[in-house]
Parts: structure tokens; C-alpha cells; sequence
């Protein structure tokens, strides 16, 4: 991460989750419109972003993987300083574990992948095992329903502290590890912080479309983020100028990002 964010000047994270019921009139009914919609998005704001996070279920539900391997490499092609994140949320054990991570870095090439861990550190280890990629483990996610697990009562402090913790001090030997913390809840998000220390990369979701800020992200992250920003980017014009409204929405997004950050 730290060449992306050396190379890019951006903390800015662009999601690409392509819903096909969402893509211009123009592309629809093309074999690559998932493809080319993308590429279009990406190409509009490379020089913008440290970070894409593909979503995979939005390419796997339109049986669209193979764009998805096409997107990556494309990306890792043309624009080689910035990473791409495979937003997968994997998370199992042992050998199923370990084809997870196989399908993430080798298959998508991705230089990163989202995780879950509640089935501990062992269903981690695969990933970790790729020493040259990194892993975001969830700890508090951007949606309400997080609440229900993520803040329960362990030990006298809430489990997603419990998480980030574990992470940060007991999980993160090679230095692999990040966080995905929402931009949704703020206050949650600067708990996290001041727990893992200034270094660890954090994930955060939510900015934009789901209502998180900008300027609460930088803020309360820091430095060592990844702001990511979906659908206010992506669906930014319906038309045929989608790119050219994709562009002016990571511009603004980004200049807020830069306006609030702290060393």
C-alpha cells in the first residue's frame, strides 16, 4: 500500500460493483458490457485512486468472471501503481481456505482480498501465506445490521475492539494486515484507530451513496487508508458521458479526502 499511496497522492479507493440493471443503455446487451463498463470507470479515474476494490458477487451473479479476470489484469497492466482489492469476504478452513486464496491471487491476481474472521486465525492463514498480498480482515462494517455481532460485550469491551486488537498485535507478523472499518460510524472508526496504531492500513467503506463523509474518513483514519466510494462514482450519470461523470465525482471525493487529512 505504501507505494500506491507514495505513487497516487490519493487515499481515494474506487468500488466497482457493476449491477447490470444499472449499466448505460448503451452497453446493455453487449457479451463485455460488465467489462467495458468498468474499464471505461477505471480508465476515467486511474490517475485519482491508490485502490479498486472489484466486488466479485456482482461479476459471479452475472456469470461474468472471466470480465472480472480481464478487469484485473487490465488494471495491473495499465495502471501498475495501483492495487487492486478483490472485495470477496472469504471466510472457511484448511483446504477450502486455501482455494479461496488461490482463486483471489492467482486466478484474479488481485493484490489483496477482503476476509472474514469468525472462524479464527487458522481460516486466515491461507491468505497470509501469500506473503507479497495483503488481507482486510472486517472488524466494524459500514451496515447497521454489523451492530448485532460486531458490538457485543467481550470482556468489557466490544468485539470488533476485541478483533482489531487480535490483528493488529497477534495476526500482522509479516505485515500483510489491514481493517475494514466503515466510514459510517466515526466515533467506531477512531476507536479502531488509536487501537492499531497510525501504520495499519484501514478499509473504509460507506463513503458516499451509504453516507459516510469524506472529511470523517481522513480524520479519524488518518493517513493509512483506503476511502472507498462505490455507486455515488459508478451511477454518477446514467448516459453516455458515465465516464466523464464518474471522473468529476472521484475529483470532488478525492479534494475532500485530501482537505482533512491528518499526519
Amino acid at each position: 500500500m505504501e507505494h500506491a499511496w507514495r505513487a497516487s497522492g490519493s487515499t481515494l479507493c474506487v468500488g466497482l460493483d457493476p449491477a447490470v440493471d444499472r449499466l448505460p443503455k448503451h452497453l446493455l446487451g453487449k457479451p463485455s458490457a460488465i467489462l467495458d463498463f468498468c474499464t471505461a470507470i477505471v480508465d476515467a479515474t486511474a490517475d485519482l485512486v491508490c485502490a479498486y476494490k472489484p466486488q466479485f458477487a456482482y461479476f459471479a451473479a452475472a456469470r461474468a468472471e472471466e470480465q472480472l479476470e480481464e478487469l484485473c489484469a487490465y488494471v495491473k497492466r495499465r495502471y501498475p501503481d495501483v492495487v487492486v482489492l478483490l472485495d470477496a469476504k472469504r471466510g472457511d478452513i484448511g483446504p477450502t481456505a486455501e482455494q479461496y486464496a488461490i482463486e483471489a491471487f492467482v486466478r484474479y491476481g488481485a493484490d489483496a482480498v477482503t476476509v472474514n474472521p469468525y472462524l479464527g486465525k487458522d481460516s486466515v492463514d491461507p491468505f497470509l501465506e501469500h506473503s507479497d498480498r495483503g488481507v482486510f480482515i472486517l472488524c466494524r462494517t459500514s451496515n447497521p445490521g454489523g451492530a448485532d455481532f460486531q458490538n457485543l460485550d467481550v470482556t468489557g469491551r466490544p468485539l470488533f475492539e476485541v478483533v482489531a486488537d487480535r490483528v493488529a498485535n497477534d495476526w500482522n507478523e509479516g505485515g500483510q494486515c489491514g481493517l475494514v472499518v466503515g466510514a459510517t460510524y466515526p466515533e467506531e472508526l477512531a476507536r479502531v484507530r488509536s487501537i492499531v496504531g497510525a501504520d495499519l492500513p484501514l478499509l473504509i467503506p460507506g463513503v458516499g451513496f451509504q453516507g459516510g463523509e469524506p472529511a470523517d474518513a481522513s480524520r479519524f483514519g488518518g493517513p493509512s487508508i483506503l476511502a472507498s466510494t462505490s455507486r455515488a462514482v459508478l451511477y454518477a450519470s446514467a448516459g453516455e458521458d458515465f465516464a466523464d461523470a464518474a471522473r468529476l465525482v472521484a475529483i470532488q471525493t478525492r479534494a475532500a479526502l485530501i482537505d482533512h487529512r491528518r499526519a
